[in-house]
């Protein structure tokens, strides 16, 4: 069944005028990066946090950067360094490669805020970012809705997950933090995220009825944004075809099609058939 699957969603990759991105934690898993998958995942990946009783939810809450912002920017300066040190894995060229290759246009739409799209040579242009970027900063409070380049380099004692300097507003001179939608979170300036969609949804409309490609990659259920997106994208269009790549939650009802495999193995075995 994966054979044929990956046949026939070859197939009609190469025959497509689009192909859509979506990708999910599951994507820079191949990469090294953790997918948090439940709280045993995630205190692998932070033991303190375990000790403390702090799960990922608790880790990524907007109210630490005006309590105790040390403590808030110990994760996410964390995540910010291992991002930046992080080289993406060879599956987001292969897909660059497709592209090229067939003369496709494109888009990625991603929950990631790694930045790893854009490290791997996918132009800002070409991706919308959900969840926002780590890689960018605003005002903790805010004071104002813009947003800026985060290019500081934070600190962390990962032995008591706090951060030794703690980035400041560029206007208000208090706490800055990242430009990422955490949970329960109604201080995120999504400015910069509503004009990457809009662009996305420039893009769809110039691609309206055509031949459109959805590959999904490691967008799991526990927080289904992706997934629902991706669903949505190839029901609505009677043109478009799914392909589901997930080693453990791939099921996908027809004619849209699955591939139980990693984010990397998936893209290597669509390349074979390329």
């Amino acid at each position: 069944m994966e054979t044929k699957n990956t046949k026939a969603a070859a197939e009609f990759i190469k025959s497509s005028d689009a192909v859509i991105l979506t990708a999910g934690a599951g994507m820079g898993v191949d990469s090294g990066l953790p997918d948090f998958r439940g709280d045993q995942g995630f205190w692998k990946a932070y033991p303190m946090y375990r000790k403390l009783g702090i799960n990922f939810m608790d880790a990524a809450n907007p109210r630490h950067f005006s309590g105790d912002p040390a403590f808030g920017w110990g994760f996410y300066g964390h995540r910010l360094n291992l991002y930046r040190q992080t080289e993406p894995h060879a599956g987001f060229g292969v897909v660059l490669g497709w592209i090229k290759r067939y003369g496709l246009d494109y888009y990625v739409v991603t929950s990631n805020v790694d930045g790893q799209f854009q490290k791997s040579g996918f132009p800002d242009e070409k991706v919308y970012e959900i969840h926002g970027s780590i890689h960018h900063l605003q005002c903790a409070k805010p004071c104002r809705t813009q947003i800026w380049r985060n290019d500081l380099e934070v600190e962390v004692n990962f032995e008591e997950m706090r951060a030794l300097c703690v980035p400041q507003c560029r206007y208000c001179r208090e706490v800055a933090r990242p430009n990422v939608l955490m949970f329960g979170d109604y201080f995120w300036v999504s400015v910069r995220s509503e004009a990457q969609q809009d662009r996305f949804d420039a893009f769809l409309r110039t691609h309206l009825g055509k031949r459109i490609t959805i590959i999904e990659i490691g967008a799991g259920t526990g927080l289904p944004s992706i997934r629902h997106l991706s669903e949505s994208l190839g029901y609505q269009n009677q043109n478009a075809l799914i392909i589901r790549i997930n080693p453990r939650e791939a099921q996908i009802d027809r004619p849209h099609l699955s591939l139980c495999f990693s984010g990397l193995e998936g893209i290597r075995m669509l390349d074979h058939y390329l």
